[in-house]
């Protein structure tokens, strides 16, 4: 892997962490932000790292997306805004905000539905390569962001706890096309942030029995402590097809994962696929899924579950509790990197912007 020293610079630069090519991820240093009028400057506190960006710094790719110019790293951002926007659309100076990173576009002629502008063909994410130029991402100590994506923090919830509410939001919209599971029973496939978050999401949603599947033990320990009332190692083929639950949450991405989450599911259950699976065809029991008349449901990333979340973090209704099991300062961060990658070491790692 590359290692590249952090560029010499007066204390207080605008470092950002920006990935070049695979397995060259750069601690640079940006020009400071030039806010358009509906533009806030943000003062981020910390970025969650996501898989997303473990494969940009891996693969030089994240699916289909693949970089083809240095790009700014990063959408789970949490921050304060240090200079509001002109046009007065931002919350004012100091306020403590978290990041919804999507912006919608059409493409071509595709259609989407109106009412769920994550579908737009042509959305762009923070930090995604999918589009050329690329859609710089947020991790950096300051960035200009448009006024429709920041959320003022509730009271009372502190930066590091919304540091997790973008990913809280995927779970919440995977519960969300999975219907109320209230009083039902739910397995999540696969522990790593996303999975444990599932697991807080449907406790807080009245499920009856939450239960977590993961190859390793460390993810399985986590889910228990987030109140899981049952933890499976995804070894054990045996135990996961004899659950008969009625919401199953793949939360993998693992053809494997996608397999075990058919066979588990009760006849007329529901299978919500959160994991993004692999380009190209996979394979998986879809004669199981038929003859117990299943219904398989995709969940892309979220629509507006954050405005949900974060109040749901603030009461502490939403138990996300140890999901946070590391923090690095930016000048670390390829040491973040690497602890991000091992899920028996960690869960979800944050970059602290305001360090080093």
């Amino acid at each position: 892997m590359s290692e590249h020293p952090l560029v010499s610079a007066e204390a207080g630069a605008n470092l950002a962490v920006v990935a070049h090519a695979a397995r060259d991820v750069r601690v640079d240093v940006l020009p400071e932000p030039d806010p358009a009028p509906d533009e806030a400057i943000i003062e981020i506190a910390y970025g969650g790292i996501c898989g997303s960006d473990l494969h940009y710094w891996l693969e030089g790719a994240a699916g289909a997306s693949m970089l083809r110019e240095p790009m700014v790293l990063g959408h789970e951002v949490v921050g304060t805004v240090r200079t509001a926007a002109a046009d007065g659309s931002s919350p004012p100076v100091g306020t403590a905000v978290a990041v919804h990173p999507n912006t919608p576009h059409p493409l071509g002629d595709i259609r989407w539905p109106a009412d769920k502008p994550h579908l737009a063909p042509g959305a762009c994410y923070l930090g995604s390569a999918a589009h050329l130029p690329h859609t710089q991402g947020a991790f950096a100590r300051r960035i200009a962001l448009p006024a429709r994506m920041l959320r003022a923090l509730p009271p009372g919830l502190d930066l590091q706890t919304a540091a997790l509410a973008e990913p809280a939001a995927v779970a919440w919209h995977a519960l969300e096309r999975a219907g109320s599971v209230e009083g039902r029973s739910v397995l999540v496939v696969g522990g790593g942030p996303i999975g444990l978050l599932c697991v807080a999401v449907a406790k807080h949603h009245g499920a009856s029995r939450v239960i977590l599947s993961d190859l390793a033990e460390a993810p399985r320990r986590r889910a228990q402590k987030l109140g899981a009332d049952q933890v499976i190692d995804a070894a054990d083929r045996a135990a996961l097809d004899s659950l008969d639950v009625d919401v199953v949450l793949e939360a993998s991405g693992t053809v494997p994962g996608l397999a075990s989450a058919i066979n588990a599911a009760v006849r007329g259950g529901v299978v919500v696929m959160v994991g993004l699976q692999r380009q190209g065809e996979v394979m998986v029991p879809m004669a199981t899924a038929i003859s117990r008349e299943l219904d398989l449901r995709g969940a892309l990333r979220f629509n507006q579950e954050i405005d949900q979340v974060l109040p749901a973090l603030a009461d502490g209704s939403l138990d996300v509790r140890g999901i946070v099991t590391h923090t690095f300062a930016v000048t670390n961060v390829l040491q973040g990197l690497r602890t991000a990658r091992d899920s028996e070491e960690s869960g979800k790692v944050l970059i602290d912007f305001r360090t080093g």
